[in-house]
Protein backbone atom coordinates (compact mmCIF):
# COMPACT_ATOMS: atom_id res chain seq x y z
CA UNK A 1 0.00 0.00 0.00
CA UNK A 2 1.18 3.46 -0.89
CA UNK A 3 -0.08 6.71 -0.08
CA UNK A 4 -1.13 9.08 -3.17
CA UNK A 5 -2.16 12.47 -4.07
CA UNK A 6 -4.76 11.66 -6.14
CA UNK A 7 -7.35 13.35 -5.15
CA UNK A 8 -9.92 10.82 -5.53
CA UNK A 9 -8.71 7.83 -3.40
CA UNK A 10 -6.46 7.29 -0.02
CA UNK A 11 -4.06 4.65 -1.56
CA UNK A 12 -2.41 3.03 -4.04
CA UNK A 13 -2.29 -1.15 -4.48
CA UNK A 14 -0.44 -2.17 -7.55
CA UNK A 15 -0.40 -6.22 -7.85
CA UNK A 16 1.12 -5.63 -11.33
CA UNK A 17 3.13 -2.60 -12.67
CA UNK A 18 4.29 -1.59 -16.44
CA UNK A 19 1.75 -1.13 -19.40
CA UNK A 20 1.98 -0.52 -22.96
CA UNK A 21 0.05 2.14 -25.05
CA UNK A 22 -3.13 1.65 -26.96
CA UNK A 23 -4.83 4.80 -27.34
CA UNK A 24 -4.09 8.37 -27.42
CA UNK A 25 -4.89 9.09 -23.80
CA UNK A 26 -1.65 6.80 -23.12
CA UNK A 27 0.75 9.22 -25.02
CA UNK A 28 2.46 11.19 -22.09
CA UNK A 29 1.64 8.36 -19.25
CA UNK A 30 2.70 9.65 -15.89
CA UNK A 31 2.95 5.85 -14.49
CA UNK A 32 5.70 5.37 -17.32
CA UNK A 33 7.76 8.31 -16.33
CA UNK A 34 7.29 7.46 -12.49
CA UNK A 35 8.56 3.65 -13.28
CA UNK A 36 11.62 5.10 -15.07
CA UNK A 37 12.13 7.10 -12.04
CA UNK A 38 11.69 4.31 -9.84
CA UNK A 39 13.98 2.18 -11.52
CA UNK A 40 16.61 4.43 -11.65
CA UNK A 41 16.33 4.68 -7.85
CA UNK A 42 16.60 1.17 -7.80
CA UNK A 43 13.22 0.12 -6.45
CA UNK A 44 13.23 -3.39 -6.93
CA UNK A 45 9.59 -3.76 -7.90
CA UNK A 46 10.78 -1.74 -10.91
CA UNK A 47 13.78 -3.81 -12.13
CA UNK A 48 11.97 -4.30 -15.22
CA UNK A 49 11.23 -0.35 -15.24
CA UNK A 50 7.73 -0.46 -17.60
CA UNK A 51 7.52 -3.83 -18.77
CA UNK A 52 4.42 -5.44 -17.48
CA UNK A 53 5.13 -7.31 -14.05
CA UNK A 54 3.31 -9.95 -11.95
CA UNK A 55 3.91 -9.24 -8.21
CA UNK A 56 1.88 -12.11 -6.36
CA UNK A 57 4.16 -11.29 -2.95
CA UNK A 58 1.56 -8.01 -3.27
CA UNK A 59 -1.70 -10.06 -2.85
CA UNK A 60 -1.22 -10.44 0.98
CA UNK A 61 -0.62 -6.50 1.46
CA UNK A 62 -4.79 -6.02 2.17
CA UNK A 63 -5.31 -8.14 4.41
CA UNK A 64 -2.97 -6.39 6.78
CA UNK A 65 -4.72 -2.93 6.59
CA UNK A 66 -5.50 -2.33 10.12
CA UNK A 67 -8.72 0.32 8.84
CA UNK A 68 -10.92 0.55 6.18
CA UNK A 69 -9.20 2.16 2.59
CA UNK A 70 -10.13 3.22 -0.62
CA UNK A 71 -7.51 1.74 -2.87
CA UNK A 72 -6.51 2.34 -6.10
CA UNK A 73 -5.90 -0.64 -7.45
CA UNK A 74 -2.82 -0.74 -10.46
CA UNK A 75 -2.19 3.05 -10.58
CA UNK A 76 1.32 1.65 -12.16
CA UNK A 77 -0.74 -0.80 -14.77
CA UNK A 78 -3.72 -2.20 -16.04
CA UNK A 79 -5.05 -5.13 -14.44
CA UNK A 80 -6.67 -6.52 -17.74
CA UNK A 81 -3.98 -6.14 -19.71
CA UNK A 82 -3.84 -9.10 -22.58
CA UNK A 83 -0.51 -10.01 -20.53
CA UNK A 84 -2.03 -10.85 -17.40
CA UNK A 85 -3.54 -14.20 -17.46
CA UNK A 86 -6.69 -14.62 -16.21
CA UNK A 87 -6.20 -16.61 -13.14
CA UNK A 88 -4.11 -14.09 -11.49
CA UNK A 89 -6.52 -11.52 -12.20
CA UNK A 90 -8.97 -13.86 -10.43
CA UNK A 91 -6.47 -13.94 -7.48
CA UNK A 92 -7.12 -10.17 -7.17
CA UNK A 93 -10.28 -10.38 -6.99
CA UNK A 94 -10.21 -12.84 -4.64
CA UNK A 95 -8.37 -11.00 -2.03
CA UNK A 96 -10.91 -7.70 -2.71
CA UNK A 97 -13.45 -9.86 -2.12
CA UNK A 98 -12.08 -11.17 0.87
CA UNK A 99 -11.61 -8.15 2.32
CA UNK A 100 -15.00 -6.19 1.92
CA UNK A 101 -14.00 -3.50 4.57
CA UNK A 102 -12.05 -1.55 1.93
CA UNK A 103 -13.55 -0.07 -1.51
CA UNK A 104 -11.32 -0.73 -4.51
CA UNK A 105 -11.43 1.16 -7.77
CA UNK A 106 -10.26 -0.76 -10.82
CA UNK A 107 -9.55 1.47 -14.08
CA UNK A 108 -8.78 -0.31 -17.25
CA UNK A 109 -8.74 1.05 -21.19
CA UNK A 110 -9.04 -2.80 -22.11
CA UNK A 111 -12.79 -2.38 -21.79
CA UNK A 112 -13.18 -5.54 -24.09
CA UNK A 113 -11.26 -7.93 -22.28
CA UNK A 114 -13.24 -6.64 -19.18
CA UNK A 115 -16.60 -7.53 -20.80
CA UNK A 116 -14.81 -10.49 -21.94
CA UNK A 117 -13.44 -11.88 -18.58
CA UNK A 118 -16.31 -10.36 -16.64
CA UNK A 119 -18.33 -13.62 -16.36
CA UNK A 120 -15.20 -15.42 -14.45
CA UNK A 121 -14.85 -12.70 -11.72
CA UNK A 122 -16.99 -12.46 -8.42
CA UNK A 123 -18.00 -8.80 -8.31
CA UNK A 124 -18.76 -7.74 -4.31
CA UNK A 125 -20.12 -4.70 -3.91
CA UNK A 126 -16.70 -3.34 -2.86
CA UNK A 127 -15.40 -3.03 -5.97
CA UNK A 128 -15.90 0.19 -8.23
CA UNK A 129 -15.04 -0.60 -12.01
CA UNK A 130 -13.83 2.09 -14.39
CA UNK A 131 -13.08 2.80 -17.77
CA UNK A 132 -10.96 5.49 -19.20
CA UNK A 133 -12.51 7.79 -21.95
CA UNK A 134 -10.35 10.48 -22.99
CA UNK A 135 -12.20 11.65 -26.30
CA UNK A 136 -14.69 10.90 -28.46
CA UNK A 137 -12.84 7.29 -30.10
CA UNK A 138 -12.82 5.52 -27.05
CA UNK A 139 -16.26 6.03 -25.76
CA UNK A 140 -17.22 2.34 -27.36
CA UNK A 141 -15.80 1.41 -23.49
CA UNK A 142 -18.82 2.73 -21.59
CA UNK A 143 -21.29 0.20 -23.28
CA UNK A 144 -18.26 -2.64 -22.37
CA UNK A 145 -18.60 -1.20 -18.91
CA UNK A 146 -22.29 -0.81 -19.07
CA UNK A 147 -22.30 -4.85 -18.85
CA UNK A 148 -19.70 -5.95 -16.94
CA UNK A 149 -20.93 -7.34 -13.43
CA UNK A 150 -19.64 -4.57 -10.81
CA UNK A 151 -22.40 -2.84 -8.89
CA UNK A 152 -20.81 0.34 -9.12
CA UNK A 153 -19.21 1.61 -12.46
CA UNK A 154 -17.47 5.52 -13.09
CA UNK A 155 -15.46 6.68 -16.10
CA UNK A 156 -12.44 8.75 -15.68
CA UNK A 157 -12.06 11.02 -18.47
CA UNK A 158 -8.37 11.92 -17.61
CA UNK A 159 -6.95 13.13 -19.65
CA UNK A 160 -9.41 14.73 -21.00
CA UNK A 161 -7.99 15.67 -24.90
CA UNK A 162 -11.25 16.29 -26.69
CA UNK A 163 -15.08 16.88 -26.48
CA UNK A 164 -17.50 13.94 -25.33
CA UNK A 165 -20.84 15.76 -26.03
CA UNK A 166 -24.08 13.03 -25.41
CA UNK A 167 -22.52 10.51 -23.67
CA UNK A 168 -25.32 7.82 -22.92
CA UNK A 169 -24.63 7.50 -18.57
CA UNK A 170 -27.13 4.98 -18.24
CA UNK A 171 -25.97 2.70 -15.37
CA UNK A 172 -22.85 5.18 -15.03
CA UNK A 173 -22.71 6.43 -11.01
CA UNK A 174 -19.73 8.26 -10.97
CA UNK A 175 -17.41 10.32 -13.55
CA UNK A 176 -13.66 11.88 -13.07
CA UNK A 177 -12.33 14.92 -15.79
CA UNK A 178 -9.23 16.26 -15.80
CA UNK A 179 -6.41 17.64 -17.76
CA UNK A 180 -3.29 16.52 -18.66
CA UNK A 181 -0.28 17.47 -16.59
CA UNK A 182 3.46 17.98 -16.99
CA UNK A 183 5.75 19.52 -19.73
CA UNK A 184 3.62 18.45 -22.58
CA UNK A 185 0.23 18.88 -21.64
CA UNK A 186 -2.09 18.72 -24.26
CA UNK A 187 -4.78 21.48 -23.58
CA UNK A 188 -8.46 20.98 -22.41
CA UNK A 189 -11.15 23.21 -22.95
CA UNK A 190 -13.44 24.61 -20.16
CA UNK A 191 -16.09 24.07 -22.58
CA UNK A 192 -15.95 20.59 -22.76
CA UNK A 193 -15.62 20.39 -18.82
CA UNK A 194 -18.59 21.96 -18.39
CA UNK A 195 -20.50 20.08 -20.62
CA UNK A 196 -19.39 16.76 -18.98
CA UNK A 197 -20.84 18.80 -15.59
CA UNK A 198 -23.95 19.22 -16.77
CA UNK A 199 -24.55 15.91 -18.65
CA UNK A 200 -23.67 14.71 -14.92
CA UNK A 201 -26.36 17.11 -13.14
CA UNK A 202 -29.15 15.98 -15.95
CA UNK A 203 -28.39 12.44 -15.71
CA UNK A 204 -27.96 12.16 -11.69
CA UNK A 205 -24.42 10.85 -12.21
CA UNK A 206 -21.89 11.92 -8.98
CA UNK A 207 -19.09 14.29 -10.90
CA UNK A 208 -15.53 15.04 -9.35
CA UNK A 209 -13.17 17.36 -11.32
CA UNK A 210 -9.48 16.35 -10.64
CA UNK A 211 -7.74 18.97 -12.13
CA UNK A 212 -7.11 21.61 -15.04
CA UNK A 213 -3.54 20.43 -15.43
CA UNK A 214 -1.03 22.02 -17.93
CA UNK A 215 3.02 22.78 -16.95
CA UNK A 216 1.95 23.58 -13.34
CA UNK A 217 -1.23 21.80 -11.91
CA UNK A 218 -0.83 23.61 -8.64
CA UNK A 219 -1.29 27.02 -10.18
CA UNK A 220 -4.11 26.24 -12.55
CA UNK A 221 -5.98 24.10 -9.32
CA UNK A 222 -9.20 22.47 -9.65
CA UNK A 223 -12.06 25.08 -9.34
CA UNK A 224 -14.51 24.92 -12.09
CA UNK A 225 -16.43 28.34 -12.35
CA UNK A 226 -15.95 29.01 -8.69
CA UNK A 227 -16.46 25.44 -7.50
CA UNK A 228 -14.54 22.36 -6.25
CA UNK A 229 -16.45 19.50 -7.60
CA UNK A 230 -15.26 16.34 -5.26
CA UNK A 231 -18.98 14.27 -5.71
CA UNK A 232 -18.77 10.56 -4.72
CA UNK A 233 -20.73 7.58 -5.80
CA UNK A 234 -23.39 6.11 -3.51
CA UNK A 235 -22.07 2.84 -2.80
CA UNK A 236 -24.14 -0.05 -3.57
Amino acid sequence: MSKTSIEWTETTWNPTTGCTKISAGCKNCYAAVLAKRLHAMGLKKYKNEFKLTLHPDTLQDPYKWKKARVVFVNSMSDLFHKDVPLHFIQQVFEVMNNTPQHTYQVLTKRSERLLELSPFLTWTPNIWMGVSVEDHRVVNRIDDLRLCGASTKFLSCEPLIGPLPNMNLEGIDWLIAGGESGFNARPMEKEWVEDIQEQCATEGVAFFFKQWGGKNKKKTGRLLNGKTYDEMPIAA
